[in-house]
């Protein structure tokens, strides 16, 4: 039983302690005696409904104190939770900040909407560290629901201290997933003059904002309705290929991922080609693609087996998930998962 519904029983119980009371020893009707009792007890201070005897008297005096000493508790307990929860958020906020102030290549997921809450999970599921601004508290409860050891800024994602906070000129990559295609805009505006080599990627609902927000520095930007239609389409053209691709992109029972994975310099792999490197051989990993490092030219698909590979390119590699493992023991490659 909670304190609260403790004290809340011990006055319930008073009143009808004192009204029986009053019954037996003054023989007063029950509504008299309650009224009585409830004016005892929370101590208003009102005349005597009727003349009490000696006994009567006697009774209310013991009423009175334990009704103030049932008042003095149930004060404490309120004073007490107040402090508590005060006191947590201050600690929790102090622990946010410690938290961050060491962080370096983490994600900061801008809004715990639907969509931020998608990407919430997923950078869960990958076990990548992550920031959360959010300034509505419903949400951020709904965020600790999911994790209770996510790290959450309250604030406006918008401005620049909020942003600072989440020490953007040390991020890995952002996600604007706020509910306005403005609020976005501006995001990405704020994030590129804290960090102008920041990966952001944003959420439009108009279609005019795309461009807009790709010149604002989003590399990749994600317009639910354009992406949605194409999906339903694709799924009716090329159901199978969906399938497939819902297997590679999603965990759902089926041991199979698309990641990618850059050649670190003073790998071994580099200057070899894709054939000497034996990767599909010595991992069970197929090599779909590679981007050169330091650029963002097209992406080359099924990479011939003579092609070089060189330090800072981008494997993107398919296979399962314990052979992404085998792909960093045996070529010592960063692979993100």
């Amino acid at each position: 039983m909670s304190r609260f519904a403790f004290a809340t029983l011990y006055f319930v119980s008073l009143f009808l302690v004192g009204s029986v009371g009053y019954t037996l020893i003054e023989g007063w009707p029950w509504l008299d005696s309650l009224y009585m009792s409830v004016t005892t007890v929370s101590s208003v201070g009102y005349m005597e409904v009727r003349p009490l005897s000696s006994a009567g008297r006697t009774f209310t005096m013991v009423l009175i104190f334990l009704g103030v000493s049932g008042l003095g508790i149930w004060w404490a307990l309120t004073t007490a939770l107040i402090v508590e929860l005060d006191l947590g958020g201050v600690l929790r906020r102090r622990r946010t900040m410690r938290a961050i102030e060491h962080m370096k290549g983490h994600f900061i997921i801008c809004g715990a909407g639907r969509m931020g809450r998608v990407v919430i999970g997923e950078m869960l599921q990958a076990g990548q560290p992550f920031v959360v601004i959010e300034q509505d508290p419903t949400r951020i409860a709904t965020v600790l629901d999911i994790n209770q050891d996510a790290i959450i800024i309250e604030g406006d994602a918008t401005r620049e201290q909020t942003l600072e906070k989440a020490q953007a000129g040390r991020a890995g990559g952002l996600a604007a997933c706020l509910a306005e295609d403005a609020d976005n805009l501006l995001v990405c505006l704020t994030a590129r003059d804290l960090n102008p080599g920041l990966p952001m990627v944003a959420r439009a609902y108009n279609e005019e904002s795309i461009g807009k927000l790709r010149r604002a520095g989003a590399e990749h930007v994600i317009s639910p309705n354009q992406t949605g239609g194409i999906r339903m389409a694709f799924t009716l053209l090329r159901p199978h290929v969906v399938s497939f691709l819902d297997c590679v992109i999603s965990d759902a029972g089926i041991e199979l991922r698309l990641e990618q994975a850059t050649i670190p310099k003073g790998s071994h792999l580099v200057g070899l080609t894709l054939a000497e490197a034996q990767i599909p051989q010595r991992t069970g990993l197929i090599v779909l693609g590679l981007r050169r490092a330091g650029t963002a030219g097209p992406l080359l698909y099924n990479p011939g087996p003579e092609t070089h590979l060189e330090a800072g390119d981008v494997m993107i590699v398919m296979g399962g998930s314990d052979k992404v493992q085998q792909l960093r023991d045996y070529t010592e490659v960063e692979v993100e998962m």
